[in-house]
């Protein structure tokens, strides 16, 4: 009965939002009154109680997702979660954890935050916060994290537990401003490549950019890539900042406009650092919007090369309206462009459910397999601003070098070891037990990347937790994942020791995209005539 009754709502709900640059008011038509006085009588004389909130909720859900999939509806409690990694910062104590067997572990005080300040360490048991006992209440990492999160300069009292101490040890911890990277990771791959992972564009980007570059300049820095494998995206003007370090002279990198929205462009300065430096962007099928804009005016003015497997294809650009009781509503209100007027939009017309289906078919009919499984149509057909190399818009940029995904280390069993979560409780634990003796037998990360190797007995202790967790052990199959479960074991270790930085200088070690990447950037003939000179 309830469907029926919103599925009326949906047929008479009709809000219509007029901006103007001038003036920004909303104008609402008949619809929405209509719509009040429907919700009016649901009140008044339907024979059920209903909560008009929910009701009101559900409505602008799906009249937002019958315009786009990207037009939102996000609730008043769930606005600051979505802003805060694209701001950058949150206010808190500044420390990575995790729950194990019910307790608290303090995994890493953030660099100059609050916790390192006054001596928290990696290893420390959080036994009460503000005089409330967290340990073996079976604690939630929502509960931690909002009793841990509140107004920089308030204060939060803990009571922790460090082996070898006799007694619990009490801090006082001024809350602060903590930062939310979007670089995961920067390194030199080789002596003359440097090596960027952006995990999203945000209000910091730019600034870890331009530090990272600090470090990697210090070495013989010729070529670099640029890592957007599964980055979704977020601020515009951060992709145009970071595509202003590559681009020479004034050149168009996006523009946006809509039935609303006037036409706008952004364009680079010239004043970048890196235009001379040779360039490979590494993409795949959740590599969206953001990340799309800088990678396609990187392919469109014939400046880098592009490998990897075909973007997202999220073209649209949404604007935040607060509403009353603090909810906001996502509205799509342009299209944006790359430099030679291709929308890398999906099509959306046959709604949100067949959007969802057409992308996961990339799965199923081998897309990520053979770049031959991607159809383009001729009307989509684009030629790059320099060297007229030919591009496509209407769903993603298509790479100028297709690899496959890799799946010579794919088993079932390695996948439900993922999908239990076993690879983050077994590291977890054991970084945990072994955090000294680490320390201790390997000084610094490239002995213990050079070094380090699982014994028979840890590797048999990881299939016992797996078995323990409903993991059935299966020795050809494991046989066949070995070597990346192995690298993804000591990859995690390094991650609970030092850096994502030094998680990434594992892991990236024989990724097939990054070894074609070093491939054709050892080229300078080949490099070139991929871009078409």
């Amino acid at each position: 009965m309830k469907r029926k009754i919103i599925g009326k709502l949906f047929a008479v709900l009709s809000i219509l939002i007029l901006s103007s640059a001038l003036s920004a008011q909303q104008t609402l038509n008949d619809g929405a009154f209509k719509f009040g006085r429907t919700l009016g009588l649901i009140d008044a004389f339907y024979v059920d109680s209903v909560n008009l909130n929910t009701l009101t909720e559900t409505a602008i859900i799906e009249v937002l997702r019958s315009l786009d999939p990207h037009s939102s509806y996000i609730s008043a409690k769930d606005v600051k979660d979505m802003n805060e990694p694209l701001n950058g910062n949150f206010e808190g104590i500044g420390i990575q954890f995790n729950i194990l067997h019910d307790t608290i572990i303090v995994i890493e005080p953030l660099p100059k935050g609050p916790s390192e300040k006054v001596g928290l360490l990696a290893g420390d048991r959080i036994v009460t916060i503000n005089d409330e006992k967290v340990a073996g209440i079976k604690i939630s990492t929502t509960g931690v994290r909002s009793r841990l999160m509140g107004p920089k300069g308030t204060k939060v009292n803990l009571n922790i537990f460090r082996k070898g101490e006799k007694s619990l040890l009490a801090f006082s911890i001024i809350r602060d401003k903590i930062p939310i990277n979007s670089l995961d990771a920067s390194y030199m791959i080789n002596s003359e490549t440097g090596y960027i992972k952006l995990n999203k564009f945000a209000a910091t980007t730019e600034k870890e950019f331009t530090d990272a570059l600090t470090g990697l300049k210090t070495a013989n820095l010729k070529n670099i890539i640029i890592d957007l494998r599964g980055n979704p995206g977020g601020y515009m003007m951060a992709a145009v900042a970071i595509a202003n370090q590559f681009l020479s002279g004034e050149k168009l990198v996006v523009y946006m406009q809509g039935r609303r929205t006037p036409r706008q462009e952004f364009k680079s300065t010239g004043n970048g650092s890196l235009m001379k430096t040779k360039l490979v962007v590494l993409t795949d099928e959740g590599s969206a919007s953001a990340s799309e804009i800088f990678t396609g005016a990187i392919q469109d003015w014939d400046r880098g090369i592009i490998i990897g497997r075909r973007s997202f294809g999220k073209g649209l650009v949404q604007n935040g309206f607060n509403l009353t009781d603090g909810s906001q509503i996502r509205l799509t209100i342009a299209r944006y462009y790359t430099p030679t007027g291709r929308s890398i939009q999906s099509p959306y017309n046959e709604g949100y459910e067949k959007y969802m289906q057409n992308f996961n078919k990339r799965y199923s009919d081998g897309e990520l397999m053979s770049a031959d499984s991607t159809h383009f149509q001729d009307s989509l057909k684009y030629s790059t601003n320099i060297n007229h190399r030919k591009v496509y818009g209407g769903g993603g940029i298509m790479p100028d070098i297709f690899v496959p995904a890799d799946t010579s280390n794919y088993s079932d069993y390695y996948r439900d070891l993922i999908r239990k979560g076993i690879f983050n409780s077994f590291i977890l634990e054991y970084a945990d037990k072994n955090r000294a003796k680490l320390k201790s037998s390997y000084p610094n990360f490239d002995d213990f990347k050079n070094r380090f190797e699982f014994t028979s007995d840890e590797v048999n202790s990881f299939t016992k937790a797996a078995e323990d967790a409903g993991v059935k052990f299966h020795e050809k199959q494991f046989a066949a994942s070995k070597v990346e479960i192995l690298k993804i074991l000591k990859a995690m270790v390094a991650n609970e020791i030092w850096r994502t930085t030094e998680y990434f200088r594992i892991i990236n070690e024989g990724d097939v995209v990054i070894t074609r990447a070093l491939k054709v950037l050892a080229d300078d003939k080949a490099y070139n005539k991929v871009l078409g000179y």
